[in-house]
């Protein structure tokens, strides 16, 4: 059996298979998320004979770290070897892609929920894959466990040293904002979010975690639902349909109207807002009127604010703003009430920047696809 990507639930009902009793399920999930031991025979807070038992009934399958792509800026872009999940026969492709983020005194890291993406938005490189495949949750969490355990020392699987793990999963922070729609693989998704939000689990704060999404409006209904969930963000980068109709084609489906009574009916906590990110076209998006229109769209909204994105450069046939037209159109939506921010990205260089995980070096040079 698979044991990374299983709750405590899930690892319980496996001990007691082994005629071990339940709560031996629980303290294999604590070395797992919580101390970070991903592998078996480091998990010391296991009888011997259970770990003998689990090394011959249990694996615990990691993404290999294929390629590591340093920033300037300290940024860091993970290439991903994806395994063969048990469930899931064949996959076009085993990788896909993360991005580390350090800054003072925290780290940001922006994970994958599915490899390539269905969505189609124009401006993104990842688009151009089209969607690859789900990932499972132990895909998702990997991205997440994994650069933390270089982090915190020599990155070999389980070398944690005690109390660290908690510290590192308080100065974290991660955003589900690369390859792919997260509310298109939501049961994964909500799987892996589970164990990063459970303070039994990785530990991370929900202030801490943000879900992006395109404006799949039954996935945001559903994610209204959940009791465990991280904060929320729309993709918006239009200021009326027409126009995004023709950035977003998913506008179609669920047009602004549509998308906006979801995000009216959605149920913040006390210390919640709703972040819109917008990405900035030159002479596509980035009008005084656009701005105007979006202050318009937001107003029956409670609380909101707007990350304005420069957009990322790459083969696509869109210009970046000027400095100018940002930071007019941001004083346009600050004047107005409307809290806005501008959010450079990090990692342009190594193109790790939203937008940009496109697994160029896959395309030239592919990894075995699995089947």
């Amino acid at each position: 059996m698979e044991l990374f990507g299983k709750n405590k639930e899930q690892l319980r009902a496996f001990c007691q298979s082994l005629g071990e009793p339940a709560y031996r399920g629980a303290q294999l999930y604590h070395a797992l998320y919580a101390e970070r031991k991903l592998d078996v025979a480091a998990m010391t807070n296991l009888p011997a004979a259970l770990r003998a038992k689990l090394t011959s009934a249990a694996h615990v399958t990691l993404p290999s770290v294929k390629q590591k792509y340093s920033s300037a800026d300290g940024s860091v872009r993970y290439l991903f070897a994806l395994p063969a999940p048990e469930e899931q026969s064949r996959r076009k492709v085993a990788a896909v892609e993360a991005v580390f983020m350090p800054s003072e005194g925290r780290q940001t890291i922006c994970v994958s929920t599915q490899a390539g993406c269905a969505v189609d938005c124009q401006f993104c490189l990842t688009a151009k894959l089209g969607l690859i495949s789900n990932l499972t949750p132990g895909e998702i969490l990997a991205q997440v466990l994994l650069p933390l355990n270089e982090m915190s020392g020599s990155g070999a699987p389980g070398d944690t040293a005690s109390g660290e793990e908690n510290a590192l999963a308080a100065r974290t922070n991660v955003v589900l904002m690369g390859q792919g729609e997260p509310l298109l693989n939501f049961e994964n998704t909500f799987a892996a979010l589970r164990i990063l939000l459970d303070k039994e689990g990785v530990g991370l704060s929900p202030k801490h975690v943000t879900l992006s999404t395109s404006g799949v409006v039954p996935g945001i209904d559903r994610m209204a639902k959940e009791t465990v969930r991280p904060k929320l963000a729309i993709s918006l980068n239009a200021s009326n349909d027409q126009q995004r109709n023709v950035l977003m084609p998913i506008n179609r489906k669920y047009p602004l109207k549509t998308l906006l009574a979801a995000c009216r009916r959605y149920p913040l906590r006390n210390w919640e807002h709703i972040t819109f990110e917008y990405v900035m076209l030159g002479g596509v998006n980035d009008a005084a009127e656009d701005a105007r229109r979006v202050v318009k769209l937001l107003a029956p909204l409670k609380r909101v604010k707007v990350n304005l994105i420069p957009w990322n450069p790459g083969e696509l046939p869109f210009q970046e703003s000027n400095d100018e037209r940002i930071e007019e159109f941001r004083r346009i939506l600050t004047d107005c009430g409307v809290p806005a921010f501008v959010r450079y990205s990090r990692g342009r260089d190594v193109m790790a920047a939203c937008g940009q995980l496109a697994l160029q070096e896959i395309q030239a040079s592919p990894l075995p696809v699995l089947r």
